[in-house]
This record gives C-alpha cells, sequence and structure tokens, in this order.
C-alpha cells in the first residue's frame, strides 16, 4: 500500500507539473495574443491618423485653390488702407476746435495783461486820497507810549513797513477781486 500512495503521489506530481507547463505556455500564448490586439489597435489608429490627415491635405488644398497669393496681398493693403484712412478721421474729430487755433499764446498773454493793466489803472485815478496835514511833526520823542523797551527804531520801522504791505496786498487783492466780479 505504500507502494500504491507512493506512485499516486508520483503520478499527480507528475500531473502537477504538466499543468504548470501548460499554464506558463498559455500564459505566454495570451501575451503573445495581447501584445497583437494592441499592435493591431495602434495599426488601426495610425490608419484612421494617416486617412484624416489625408482628407484634411486634400480639403486645405481644395480650399486653396481658390485662393491667389496676389489677391490677398491686395486685400491685405485695402484693409491697411481702410485703417488708415479710418484713423485719420478718428483724429480729425477728436482734434480740438476753439479759439485758440491760429493764435500767438504769448500775444494773448500779453494783451490780457495790458487789459489788466488798463483797469488797474482806471481804478486808481478813482481813488481818493486823504488830505496830507499842512503842519509839521513833532520831534520824535525817545521813548513813545506802547513801545515796547529795547525794542530798537529799525525794529519798530520794519514792523511798520510790513503792516503798510500787508494794508497794500489787502487794498491790491480787493481791488482785483471787484475787477474780476
Amino acid at each position: 500500500m505504500w507502494l500504491l500512495s507512493y506512485l499516486a503521489a508520483l503520478q499527480a506530481l507528475k500531473r502537477k507539473k504538466r499543468f504548470e507547463k501548460q499554464l506558463t505556455q498559455i500564459d505566454g500564448t495570451l501575451s503573445t495574443i495581447e501584445f497583437q490586439r494592441e499592435a493591431l489597435e495602434n495599426s488601426h489608429s495610425n490608419t484612421e491618423v494617416l486617412r484624416n490627415m489625408g482628407l484634411a491635405a486634400k480639403a486645405m488644398k481644395a480650399v486653396h485653390e481658390n485662393m491667389d497669393l496676389n489677391k490677398i496681398d491686395d486685400l491685405m493693403q485695402e484693409i491697411t488702407e481702410q485703417q488708415d484712412i479710418a484713423q485719420e478721421i478718428s483724429e480729425a474729430f477728436s482734434q480740438r476746435i476753439g479759439f485758440s487755433d491760429g493764435f500767438d499764446e504769448d500775444e494773448l498773454m500779453a494783451e490780457l495783461e495790458e487789459l489788466e493793466q488798463e483797469e488797474l489803472n482806471k481804478k486808481m485815478t478813482n481813488i481818493r486820497l486823504p488830505n496830507v496835514p499842512s503842519s509839521s511833526l513833532p520831534a520824535q520823542p525817545d521813548r513813545m507810549p506802547g513801545r515796547l523797551p529795547g525794542l530798537s527804531s529799525t525794529a519798530h520801522r520794519s514792523r511798520a513797513a510790513s503792516s503798510r504791505r500787508a494794508a497794500e496786498e489787502d487794498d491790491d487783492i480787493k481791488q482785483l477781486s471787484a475787477w474780476a466780479t
């Protein structure tokens, strides 16, 4: 019995080896078939791409048969000319229209200053000055009331001159304001 089980085990082992060999062969065959299938798909895709490229080339050739490069150049020149005309028209519309065209700016400014001076002269002639006293002024004492001690006479004169200038400027501003209104 031992021998029978040994022979049965040997037969099973041989069958297992045959099946493993068949499995390896079938696996190789399947790999080969899959490789061929992929190659066929690629060939089919390449054929379709080539066919479509041929159709596109024929279509482009048919479209370009009616086109003349000289006509295209002429058309592009016409378009450029029309764009230039449109630009000139646009620039013509956008130019400022006014009184400044044809007038010298310096001459206008000089005329304006002359008119302002004439108006100022007219107003100055209408100004009535106060009467000047005919008696002489009293001598200036060393200390005048209201003067600060230590303030020199030049400082006092400078302050008086600046107040006179401020009053004159106020008068000038008032006159200009009256003239402008």
